[in-house]
This record gives structure tokens, C-alpha cells and sequence, in this order.
């Protein structure tokens, strides 16, 4: 059982995970149109939503309700065969605790016992991913462009975690600076419905640089995340550009 569970939070927790949506929503106004595109953008006030007629800028207060293409409640568990064999190759080492990403150019310090998991990867925008030894605990590594403020680029974040997850909830988030650039630190939790609503839980941390964003997530199931949430915090602090360990910083004068 114990084994299952595993594979399944490999799995759904992944996608949930992932940042910007790869499918397009279904958005209803006021006046009975309907909108389906995928969203691309978040402000206090509109909403920018790239259709199959170009982008568009909606009016939040206009919206009625926006439906998921994909949620935690009837989507399809994603496979959990071995990665994509089309995705580019990663050059990647682990030595101890110590990782680094020469295709990403960054590197990371990882607890004790955790192993490089490529099952993970299922687009070329994540260019690591990880799990503990007993394979109930994971991180994962996303880049991607993104024309959008840091703020725009978390809701979207969150909004495709709550299109995976049941009872998605939000718990906390803080502005930070990792590696010497603003980030955003949000913790939020939310349960597999393929799992009989296995509550897991998750930080994220989302560090930008120009148009470029870097999120390091950190996750596991609810009952174990007290007592890694140290672990988790240190794993996406350690976040470092190019290719320096955080060993390396520390012996700087």
C-alpha cells in the first residue's frame, strides 16, 4: 500500500507542481460569453487569457466563473513510466548532497539520502527533479520565460495547482531573496482524489531574474511535512545561478 501511494504522489503531486497551465480554461462573463483560452497574466483588476483569436484582457469583476479543463477531482493520473525520452538531455551531478545543473546553470544542496528522480520530468521547462530514498518526499526545478511581474507569475502558478488538486487551499506566502534576487516563499496544500484525498502539502519557492523564472518546489504528504518544512526550506534557500554551491558562497571573505 505504502508503495502505491508512493507512485501516485509521484505522479499527481508532479503536476500539481508544474507552473504555467499547459491546457486552456473555460471562462464565463456576465453577459453569458464564454471565453476558453489559456490564462497568461494576473492583476488586481484583469485577467489577460491567450486565445485561439489572440490575447485578451478581461475584466475580473466581469468573470463569473472559471472552469478547469483538468481537476484533482476526475483527472487521469499522470503515467509514471520513465521520462520522456524526446526531452532534451539534462547535464547533471549529485555528489553527497551537493547538486549541480550545468544545462540550467544552478545548483542546489539536497538532504542526505535523496537521489536525482527523472520520472519526474515531463516537459522540457523542469530540469531537475528529486525524491528521498523511501520515495515519499520530492523537489523539482522549473524554468521558463514569462513576460509578467513576479506576482502575476505566482497566481498563475497557484491557479494551475488548483486545477490538480482537491480542496486547494493557499497557506502563506512571503517575499524573500534567494541567490540575491526577490522571491516569493508559498506554502499550499491540497488533496489526491486518486488517492482517497491523501492531504499533501507544499512550498514553492519562485525566484525571478529579468523574464526569466526559476521555481524550486518541495513536497510530501500533510502528516510529514512538519516535521521536513526545515529540510524543504533550506533544499529551495539553496537555490544558487550559476552553477555556485552554497558551500562556495559561504567561503567567499
Amino acid at each position: 500500500m505504502l508503495r502505491v501511494i508512493a507512485v501516485l504522489l509521484l505522479g499527481l503531486a508532479a503536476s500539481a507542481a508544474s507552473s504555467l497551465p499547459a491546457r486552456g480554461e473555460e471562462i464565463i462573463l456576465k453577459d453569458g460569453t464564454k471565453v476558453v483560452g489559456r490564462l497568461t497574466g494576473i492583476t488586481s483588476e484583469k485577467i489577460e487569457v491567450d486565445t485561439s483569436y489572440g490575447k485578451v484582457q478581461l475584466n475580473r469583476s466581469d468573470i463569473v466563473t472559471i472552469s478547469f479543463s483538468q481537476s484533482g477531482s476526475d483527472a487521469k493520473a499522470p503515467e509514471t513510466a520513465p521520462a520522456n525520452a524526446s526531452l532534451p538531455k539534462i547535464d547533471e551531478t549529485l555528489s553527497g548532497t551537493q547538486y549541480v545543473n550545468r544545462t540550467g546553470k544552478f545548483s542546489l544542496t539536497l538532504p542526505p539520502d535523496w537521489m536525482i528522480e527523472p520520472s519526474l520530468r515531463r516537459t522540457a521547462a523542469t530540469l531537475a527533479s528529486f525524491t528521498s530514498k523511501d520515495k515519499m518526499r520530492f523537489a523539482m526545478v522549473i524554468q521558463e520565460d514569462y513576460p509578467g511581474s513576479l506576482e502575476s507569475y505566482k497566481e498563475i502558478t497557484m491557479l494551475n495547482a488548483r486545477r490538480t488538486l482537491s480542496n486547494f487551499e493557499e497557506l502563506a506566502n512571503s517575499n524573500v531573496t534567494i541567490d540575491g534576487k526577490s522571491a516569493l516563499l508559498v506554502f499550499y496544500r491540497g488533496t489526491l482524489a486518486k488517492t482517497n484525498n491523501l492531504p499533501v502539502e507544499f512550498v514553492s519557492a519562485i525566484i525571478v531574474s529579468g523574464n526569466s523564472y526559476t521555481k524550486v518546489t518541495a513536497w510530501c504528504i500533510e502528516p510529514l511535512f512538519h516535521d521536513m518544512q526545515p529540510a524543504f526550506e533550506k533544499l529551495v534557500n539553496s537555490y544558487r545561478g550559476s552553477g555556485r554551491t552554497l558551500a562556495a558562497d559561504a567561503a567567499k571573505p
